[in-house]
């Protein structure tokens, strides 16, 4: 494909989410200015009417399509099939319109989740398709791996431009803050907030401790997805992550620390801990595109508690 012009017509979907959000800020940090945020009150992808629509409408030239159906480990307890069903079909059409349309490029990004569950660490592109993904969030993993199935047979036979990127748990400031769909990170930085604001002793946390995840700050996931939109064109799914693996029992700890909260975390083993494992091998992302991630996990949770308090003196709760 040629290189993407600054002028060139670029659809986000999901763009204003949370990632999507930081993607339309990159791209427009480096020049770009025909951008077109993809809102699902406008378009709703898993209706195929309106996924024709927005290609026969919008024309664009590239896609970058990050809308999901997404929530952490209890929302994916709740809602399996609806996870599965809309993430699969979103992306089922966006590539099959977007191939029909003529669009230059799409770029997709999947999920960490389809990794199997016993995956060797580090987590390696190659591994994949060795294992089936942990269990409770199995059906969300399958759908958005999909993704990567279909781009590569849309490659194969139409010539479609389509990569696929499977970034790790992403945090940062704009991350959603309801408990029915938060993941960890802001899920437990509303724990510790509301302990310090009520007074109490003690919080409570799912699960052993013992699991480890990886974490993304969202603006570096935001580079590697525009990164890779103007210098990778392969069919090769490609990891966007740091290499850096925490336990969940340290990320309480550090939270606990940045936060100022002295008090007692009360442990549930009897509620699920998640994929016992991750950690991701980041090399072919610096390989193929040039990118690693900058912001240390440090950081990133203080900049994302400072977004969320300050968010919520604003009266953004």
């Amino acid at each position: 494909m040629p290189t993407l012009h600054k002028t060139d017509r670029i659809a986000v979907t999901g763009g204003a989410g949370f990632l999507g959000a930081h993607v339309v800020a990159e791209l427009k940090a480096r020049g770009y200015s025909n951008i077109h945020i993809v809102r699902s009150k406008d378009y709703d992808l898993t209706r195929e009417a309106d996924a024709a629509r927005l290609f026969e409408r919008e024309k664009p030239d590239a896609v970058v399509h990050l809308a999901a159906s997404v929530g952490g480990i209890g929302a994916n307890r709740a809602n399996p099939g609806k996870f599965f069903y809309e993430n699969l079909v979103m992306g089922a059409f966006v590539l099959e319109h977007g191939r029909r349309a003529g669009v230059r490029k799409i770029l997709s990004t999947a999920t960490v989740c389809a990794y199997p569950k016993e995956a060797p660490l580090p987590f390696k592109e190659e591994d994949l398709w060795n294992g089936y993904p942990e269990e409770t969030n199995a059906s969300y993993g399958l759908a958005k791996k999909m993704l990567l199935v279909q781009a590569q047979a849309y490659r194969a036979q139409y010539g479609l431009n389509a990569v696929t990127l499977f970034p790790v748990n992403m945090y940062g400031p704009g991350d959603r803050f309801d408990p029915a769909v938060s993941h960890v990170i802001p899920a437990l930085i509303d724990k510790l907030r509301k302990a310090l604001s009520e007074g109490h002793g003690s919080i409570e946390v799912w699960g052993s401790g013992k699991a480890t995840r990886e974490f993304l700050y969202v603006e570096d996931a935001a580079r590697g997805v525009v990164d890779a939109l103007e210098r990778y064109d392969s069919g090769e799914p490609v990891n966007l992550a740091t290499g850096v693996e925490t336990s969940i029992r340290d990320l309480v700890s550090l939270l606990s620390d940045l936060m100022g909260f002295k008090g007692e975390v009360v442990w549930r083993p009897d509620l699920p801990d998640g994929q016992p494992r991750r950690l991701f091998d980041a090399s072919k992302a610096f390989e193929r595109f040039g990118f690693r991630a900058r912001i240390g996990l440090r950081e990133g949770l203080r900049r994302t508690i400072d977004w969320r308090l300050s968010s919520d003196k604003s009266g953004d709760s």
